[in-house]
């Protein structure tokens, strides 16, 4: 943090109903130029797209396990947090930390992230995860917290008024060795996961292979910056074989998933590959996907977004020959709650 803090009186406490109003206040500050307001800028306004509203959702559209805290000071909401819980995992993850900007927005922000902490070691949450742009002292506030920064994702996006290639046929997907994921993928997939993500990255993510199985509209692996958009969308998962099926008849080069939204905001690609894969045809097959799925309705388009981490180039060269440009590069940062404990094992036994 770069400004000396001040004490304040408010204090953070869960939303109320009640709130509605003085959220819908801060939300609609935080999609302006960002004069007003401290947020986590993800890649939220400008005349592209309006992708703060991909993470703003409205109170009706909460799910019982969305968990939004507000700061009050003096009888005003000055900040808010809003949290993701994953059905699956005990992870959470941060998608909106807005705080009205005043010489202390930064102090607001911090409490409204330790308030965080501290309630999801009660509930035995083991890993809070949040995206954000290096702005408003985002990094810092938390690294600060204790939050580790393990990637950057660049975030790619092809406008609507770029046509969609025609869906693919069956023999030509055949022939791509290109088909849907099934729950038998998710040991191939764990595998091609860990042969193209470092180390450290696979650590601290630590998906496991109950992970790889879900298939469908929950699926939340691999990981990215704009997962929470996929609860607006309906998302399918394709999986490209190795040639020859590898040494046990069972590899895979590619991951292909696909979101299409059913809300006003852009479709979801996203692309985990070996180096040697076909990914130009892996984007044209899902390109091809969205427009069966939407039925070539223009009129609901708005575009597709696509997220590619840095360790995973070319994926991104072969997006933007397809049509997409960068528009955004969000950091990724983590933060484990539960302490680390090694496990028991066997040593060599000594002679004194």
């Amino acid at each position: 943090m770069t400004e000396a803090r001040v004490t304040r009186t408010g204090k953070v406490r869960p939303a109320r109903l009640t709130d509605l109003a003085a959220l819908g206040e801060l939300s609609r500050l935080a999609q302006n130029d960002g004069t007003e307001t401290r947020s986590l800028r993800l890649p939220v306004s400008g005349p592209p797209i309006g992708v703060f509203s991909l993470f703003r959702l409205p109170l009706g559209a909460f799910r019982p396990h969305d968990l939004l805290y507000v700061y009050e000071d003096r009888g005003r909401l000055v900040g808010f947090l809003r949290t993701e819980r994953e059905n699956q995992r005990d992870e959470w993850t941060i998608v909106e930390l807005d705080a009205v900007s005043a010489p202390d927005a930064g102090d607001v922000r911090f409490r409204l992230v330790t308030h965080l902490l501290r309630d999801g070691a009660r509930r035995g949450i083991a890993r809070i995860h949040v995206a954000c742009a290096e702005a408003d002292d985002n990094v810092e506030l938390f690294m600060q917290a204790g939050f580790v920064r393990y990637g950057d994702e660049m975030i790619l996006f092809r406008p609507p008024d770029e046509p969609l290639p025609e869906p693919w046929s069956s023999p030509q997907a055949k022939a791509k060795r290109i088909r849907p994921a099934a729950a038998l993928d998710a040991q191939p997939l764990m595998r091609l996961y860990a042969s193209v993500t470092p180390h450290p990255v696979q650590r601290l993510e630590a998906l496991r292979l109950p992970d790889w199985e879900r298939q469908g509209r929950e699926w939340r692996v691999p990981r990215s910056s704009l997962a929470p958009i996929l609860r607006f969308a309906d998302v399918e998962g394709f999986v490209q074989e190795t040639k020859g099926g590898g040494r046990d008849g069972t590899g895979l080069d590619a991951l292909l998933q696909v979101g299409v939204a059913k809300e006003d905001q852009p479709h979801y690609l996203k692309i985990l590959a070996r180096p040697e894969a076909d990914v130009e045809s892996l984007v044209r097959y899902g390109l091809g996907i969205i427009n069966d799925r939407t039925g070539g309705d223009r009129h609901h388009d708005h575009g597709i977004i696509a997220p590619v981490r840095t360790y995973e180039m070319p994926i991104d060269h072969r997006l933007e020959e397809a049509g997409f440009g960068t528009i955004a590069t969000v950091t990724l940062l983590l933060k484990e709650t539960l302490v680390r404990v090694a496990e028991p094992a066997l040593v060599p036994a000594g002679v004194r």
